[in-house]
């Protein structure tokens, strides 16, 4: 038995036991990936408004980061910390998800620009494909969560790494969600606590994933390591420009929903009856903390082109102009 990463789109950080290669699985997980998104899935359109999707209701700011300060000063200690290494401490290798790079907190890697805006940057050194480092930044905050009977939205606008073609090999930029039991037990509950991809973009692609993670690591309600997954959407400008990529836990409801947006546009939608009611609420009815990361390589990236060669260009950065939680209903 080998062990293998358990990631597709957004099918975070825990090896799994299967026989076979990292490559294997990936070329498998690819026709998973390019399969029709859901039916109440729509494509996103072009830059809108973007909003909470319940008009009139009384939504509150929870927390918010603007990014403001001096260029290549670091985001706000009370809001973010740094997730070091190739993975948690006595958690999976390589993140659980086969990517390359060493993640670091120096500036080089993720600082603020003094625009209001967060940079995080992969880079190489070396020759050829070479050595990586990048950043993973998480929120201090692990209780971002939708009341009974309320709603909880989880934004951010950001630009995606603006490189395409060979340039991209192996870029991985995600905006994302971990359940709070992950932080102290080195994610080695998951998926069972729940993961929310809320934007994930692969190789330059113009196009984006949204993915619910839950139940067991293999197959299970959630058909993991795949996940509840839209596939692949278009989403023309998305590394032109900014655009705003939100999730949406609605529990007043019935059956409770999550509502993935792009600029204000219902992406992807999946209700809480496509799985058993445990697997649900262990998934969902409780705080999570948010993700910003670029990674590199990995068995996502690896059936789209693969990792990254030594056409890849180093220094693409996601740029992050704001995040920001909203509940209602409390």
């Amino acid at each position: 038995m080998t062990e293998v990463t358990a990631r597709t789109a957004g099918a975070r950080r825990r090896p799994i036991a299967v026989g076979g290669s990292v490559l294997a699985l990936a070329l498998v997980l690819a026709a998973c990936h390019d399969s029709s998104p859901e039916p109440e899935a729509s494509a996103p359109s072009g830059p809108s408004a973007a909003a909470p999707s319940v008009p009139g209701a009384d939504w509150g700011l929870v927390w918010s980061d603007d990014f403001d300060g001096a260029a290549g000063s670091r985001p706000a200690t009370a809001n973010w910390m740094f997730s070091i290494g190739t993975g948690y401490p006595g958690g999976a290798p390589q993140w659980g998800t086969g990517e390359i790079q060493t993640m670091t907190d120096k500036p080089a890697n993720a600082s603020l620009d003094g625009d209001g805006r967060l940079v995080v940057t992969p880079l190489r050194t070396g020759e050829g494909a070479g050595t990586w480092t990048s950043a993973r930044l998480e929120t201090r905050r692990t209780d971002f969560a939708a009341p009974a009977g309320g709603a909880v939205r989880i934004e951010a606008t950001l630009k995606m790494p603006d490189v395409s073609g060979p340039a991209a090999a192996g870029y991985w930029a995600a905006f994302w969600a971990l359940g709070a039991p992950a932080r102290g037990a080195a994610a080695t509950n998951w998926p069972h606590i729940g993961e929310w991809d809320i934007m994930e973009n692969v190789n330059g692609r113009d196009s984006v994933w949204h993915t619910l993670h839950c139940g067991t690591p293999v197959q299970g309600p959630c058909g993991e390591p795949t996940g509840i997954s839209s596939g692949e959407l278009p989403c023309p400008g998305c590394r032109a420009d900014f655009h705003t990529f939100a999730i949406e836990h609605h529990r007043e409801v019935a059956p409770e929903e999550l509502r993935w947006f792009v600029d204000g546009k219902n992406t992807f939608t999946v209700r809480a009856d496509k799985v058993d009611p445990g697997t649900w609420a262990a998934a969902n009815q409780h705080g999570f903390f948010v993700i910003l990361n670029v990674a590199i390589g990995g068995a996502f990236p690896a059936p789209f082109g693969g990792g990254p060669t030594a056409e890849t260009k180093p220094g693409v950065p996601m740029l992050v102009d704001r995040v920001a939680v909203y509940t209602t209903g409390k």
